[in-house]
């Protein structure tokens, strides 16, 4: 007699986002990992099985039920489902069509796990490729001496934002990397911070009126979303600053969002931030699964004006500093009572819908996801060696319809754009790129 798997109820965060998949906009989140040599395939794929296993909470899918059910639930399996690990036919294109991939097509949530991940051997480059452009891949310095591009290996990660998040699939990327490669790829400890700071209340802009849309550049006829991912290097900040590399990133997206409007005619208004927050772990005892809570960073027009740069990054430090230190919910509390099981889900999947589109114009102007320094080695052993550049995006459907993802590696800063394509072209993705390093550059206050 067999035993019937395990169910878990959907938690707040994948209920919400089941409630609002697209088919035109997969909710997907995608890795991208750089090595200087080559894997071996059956190697690969016993280690890549084994921190499955390891992890074993990854390993599940939707599990089915009536329409009048209460909820959806996970279903934890025993094994896969599906061959997760796959090798594309290499060639000039596959490294584009990987990333193309990895923006159109989710992996069901029907099967056990809902990732995938493909091996491209041999990429190179793709600078100047229509749907993406990489900036500084393949450079010498970034690469093991005597090794040649047509020796590099990119992993790429492909993850169904309903059921997982980045953090959590790299937290059992590493336990693969250590499986195959026989080295420690334990994480960092991370950095020591400065006590919270409270927050100031006349400090901060109000979060009653609707925030700034990001301006339509030249969108696109086909559905879906667009991608840039590019190297920049790490800004710097004078030692014992009060803000960090993340406040940073802030204040040139902010800057960023703010000048692009300008260019297109819009009228000031504030803007508003979402972050992601994560006090989860990264060692082997990481839950996996959604674990970041969002906050939102505000701006006010004027601050976005300012030529005290140096006032803007300690007042957007203090703001940032007290929302992670806030407890709250994932999604809000508004979320937790929508997702209460007292009616059936298919009732509350309409509601939610409903309520999403009427919640349009006070969703927040866009994402960054600031992963930070990469806390593991990503270290696959002697003949793929350790991984140089490491890049993540998160989904950008509408009405946000551009997300930024940063993540550091090897001390360069690994900088991912998406966009709807409802919104922006790939020359708007460029010109949005040139915006942020420029900014960028202008918090880095040894450089000024």
């Amino acid at each position: 007699m067999t035993t019937a798997p395990a169910r878990i109820p959907f938690p707040v965060v994948d209920e919400v986002s089941r409630h609002c998949l697209q088919e035109e906009e997969p909710e997907t989140v995608h890795i991208e990992v750089h090595l200087p040599g080559r894997l071996d395939p059956a190697g690969l794929r016993k280690a890549f099985h084994e921190a499955l296993l390891r992890h074993p909470r990854i390993l599940m899918r939707e599990a089915r039920g009536a329409w009048y059910r209460r909820r959806y639930e996970w279903e934890l399996t025993e094994r896969p489902d599906v061959e997760v690990v796959t090798f594309p036919t290499p060639g000039k294109d596959a490294l584009r069509d990987a990333r193309t991939r990895a923006l159109t097509t989710a992996p069901p949530l029907t099967d056990s796990p809902p990732i995938r991940l493909e091996v491209v051997e041999g990429a190179g480059r793709a600078e100047g490729s229509e749907a993406t452009d990489v900036v500084g891949w393949g450079r010498a310095a970034d690469r093991r001496p005597g090794s040649r591009l047509s020796d590099s290996t990119v992993l790429f990660l492909t993850i169904n934002h309903t059921a997982l998040d980045g953090p959590a699939c790299l937290r059992v990327l590493a336990t693969a990397a250590e499986l195959y490669g026989g080295r420690d790829n334990s994480p960092a400890a991370p950095p020591v911070r400065a006590a919270e700071i409270p927050q100031d209340p006349a400090e901060t802009p109000s979060n009653w009126s609707p925030p700034a849309r990001v301006a339509p550049g030249t969108p696109e006829h086909s559905p879906g979303n667009g991608m840039l991912v590019t190297e920049l290097p790490l800004p710097h900040r004078p030692k014992g600053a009060p803000y960090t590399v993340n406040d940073q990133l802030m204040v040139a997206t902010a800057l960023t969002i703010a000048h692009w409007n300008r260019e297109h005619g819009t009228p000031p208004r504030p803007l508003r931030i979402t972050m992601p927050v994560d006090d989860r772990p990264r060692d082997t005892s990481m839950p996996i699964g959604n674990g970041t809570r969002l906050v939102e960073v505000p701006f006010s027009p004027q601050e976005l004006t300012t030529t005290d740069l140096p006032g803007l990054l300690e007042r957007t430090a203090t703001r940032t500093r007290a929302l992670k230190s806030l407890p709250r919910p994932q999604l809000g509390r508004g979320a937790t009572l929508l997702t209460a099981p007292v009616t059936p889900v298919a009732w509350r999947a309409a509601l939610t819908r409903s309520l999403r589109r009427a919640a349009g114009p006070w969703t927040s102007t866009t994402l960054l996801s600031n992963i930070g320094r990469i806390p593991y080695p990503l270290d696959f052993g002697e003949e793929a060696g350790r991984a140089h550049a490491v890049w993540f995006s998160a989904p950008a459907r509408m009405p946000r319809g551009l997300t930024v993802t940063t993540a550091s590696t090897a001390g360069r800063l690994h900088l991912a754009l998406r966009w709807s394509r409802a919104l922006l072209s790939h020359g708007d993705g460029a010109h949005l790129r040139d915006l942020f390093e420029h900014y960028l550059h202008t918090t880095d206050m040894d450089q000024r």
